[in-house]
């Protein structure tokens, strides 16, 4: 194992023989044949270890064990406590969630607070094979079936093409020691059970299990490279980048008979899970929604528009008490009396100073409003105003408004209304921009 390690790393992986990494290590035969392995080719490593704090005197039992391992073989560690628990319960999370994710927390803290750039874990192919079963289980796509990838961001696994068995006969031969974690007996958690019960039974029915998982995910994994090669042609076609929000065009969308594969791999990194909801979207009436816990994807007319969540604006109303106001939230936006009028835009308007009354607001719009646009004769609904903009339902919701009491001064960074605007015979006009 000793030879395919020192070439998969080679092969693979040669950065980690070049500059300077870190390996996660629990304490557990997985983790500690990567660190004999790594000091037999005289890689350069650190240790990191998480206490998790959840096992009592096993955990702490463990610690001991790495740090004196790392102290007798001159290897560099760091260690960190975690209080699992009341973090758990404090994110309404449950125990495996909150371990993982204060585990690469702090590597990712360390990644940035020295030079090391990668994190080695013992990932092997069982867990690999494990991750599949349990995706398949809850249901996936396919990059749920294309197994843990070799390397994700600064998390690197050169442990990924050796069995757990292989695994288990290098500690042998090497008679390495490590520390049974003894919640690993237990079948509480879905991959124990996987790993007890199903695997097992696989493994016996294909001696060869293993061998065809692994090649089963090679040309899964080479699948899933033509997907993202056909997934990116289609996105430069269909989907238009605006600031703020993706626009999909279904019209061009429509024209492919799997669109709801190009949803999906175009959607699913931004938290949706409702898929039959989304692809029902296509066919709904403007103003129909799906939500994430981060994004709302909205049908307006001809589009699916996504944008992220916000939370209450409508509610939101932000008073301006006089001239000499700044206001910085929600938009940065300056008052200022001035001696003459210049050039107005849509980002800067002057207003009479006696036609308007102290306080003033910024709201969102309400059912029933409407100004008088300037340059124009009359009054007009702001709903028709929006529609003659083309206004998208998200527009809509993220327009603010300049009021004086009930009355709209400006539709901000749009239109000022007639009934305010200062002209050349106003005696104290005021200037008012959008920054």
């Amino acid at each position: 194992m000793r030879e395919q390690f020192a070439q998969h790393i080679k092969t693979n992986f040669p950065f980690l023989a070049n500059e300077p990494f870190y390996i996660a290590v629990s304490g557990g035969i997985d983790s500690m044949v990567l660190v004999h392995l790594c000091a037999q080719l005289h890689l350069n490593f650190e240790v990191l270890h998480c206490n998790f704090m959840l096992r009592g005197a096993e955990s702490e039992a463990e610690t001991q064990f790495i740090e004196s391992f790392c102290s007798s073989k001159g290897i560099p560690y760091h260690t960190k406590y975690f209080e699992t628990n009341t973090t758990a319960a404090k994110n309404k999370e449950s125990i495996q969630i909150t371990a993982r994710n204060l585990r690469y927390q702090w590597f990712s803290e360390m990644i940035v607070q020295s030079q090391i750039k990668y994190v080695a874990t013992a990932h092997h192919l069982d867990d690999s094979m494990e991750t599949v079963l349990i995706n398949f289980s809850r249901g996936t796509g396919l990059e749920g079936l294309t197994g843990i990838p070799a390397q994700n961001g600064y998390v690197v696994r050169p442990l990924l093409p050796f069995s757990r068995l292989e695994i288990e006969h290098f500690a042998t031969e090497n008679q390495i020691q490590w520390r049974e974690d003894s919640s690993n007996a237990s079948d509480k958690y879905l991959r124990n059970k996987i790993r007890h019960s199903i695997v097992p039974l696989l493994k016996e029915m294909n001696a060869g299990f293993l061998d065809s998982f692994k090649n089963t995910v090679h040309h899964l994994q080479q699948a899933e490279s033509l997907v993202d090669d056909a997934t990116r042609l289609v996105y430069e076609k269909v989907v238009e980048e605006k600031e703020n929000q993706l626009e999909i065009n279904l019209t061009q969308l429509l024209k492919f008979q799997n669109y709801q594969a190009y949803l999906y791999q175009w959607l699913n990194k931004f938290g949706f899970s409702a898929w039959n909801d989304i692809y029902d979207l296509v066919e709904a009436q403007s103003g129909k929604q799906v939500f994430s816990e981060t994004h709302v994807l909205l049908k307006d007319r001809e589009k699916l528009i996504l944008s992220e969540r916000k939370y209450n604006n409508n509610e939101e109303v932000y008073i301006i008490e006089s001239i000499t106001s700044k206001v910085n939230i929600p938009l940065n936006i300056s008052f200022c009396n001035v001696s003459y009028i210049t050039e107005t835009n849509s980002n800067c308007i002057f207003v009479n100073e006696e036609a308007i009354k102290f306080p003033l607001t910024i709201r969102k719009w309400q059912e029933g409003d409407y100004f008088y646009p300037a340059g124009m004769n009359g009054k007009k609904k702001l709903s028709k105003y929006f529609k003659d903009e083309k206004y998208s339902l998200l527009d809509k919701e993220n327009q603010w408004l300049l009021c004086a009491e009930d009355q709209i001064i400006w539709i901000i960074g749009k239109r000022a209304d007639n009934r305010f605007i200062a002209n050349e015979k106003t005696k104290n006009p005021i200037k008012i921009e959008l920054n």
